[in-house]
């Protein structure tokens, strides 16, 4: 017994169930509404954690405009500042990043919540 338990395969790819849910819900809703960013959205949310994107508010600063959508495929970091208030859909959130978005007037959405607002993915720009 205790040999077949040494011999069983480890688990590839993320083992986090709302993860993995969440990944399911946006296949789904991007091949029912045809739109691309969902699909390649879930495709890179189920890479390893190590791929996943960390981008830094400077950078989200920097690259965006006043009032844009951007979703981050990984986790959103609080160092620099933002100048302008944006909205940002992404799977996590530094407590940081978090209160610096806020205080610049912006939002700190979740993916789910990205999903809800606008099926379509209109006006979305994905960074990395």
């Amino acid at each position: 017994m205790f040999e077949m338990v040494l011999n069983m395969p480890r688990p590839t790819g993320p083992t986090n169930p709302v993860l993995r849910k969440l990944a399911r819900q946006l296949r789904e809703k991007g091949k029912e509404q045809k739109v691309a960013l969902w699909l390649d959205l879930a495709e890179r949310l189920l890479q390893p954690r190590r791929a996943r994107a960390e981008v830094n508010l400077s950078h989200l600063s920097r690259y965006s405009s006043e009032g844009t959508t951007v979703v981050v495929p990984g986790k959103v970091l609080g160092a620099g500042k933002l100048n302008h208030p944006i909205s940002i859909a992404a799977f996590k959130f530094s407590g940081t990043a978090r209160r610096k978005i806020v205080g610049a007037g912006g939002k700190a959405l979740t993916l789910q919540q990205l999903l809800e607002q606008n099926p379509s993915g209109r006006g979305i720009t994905l960074m990395e």
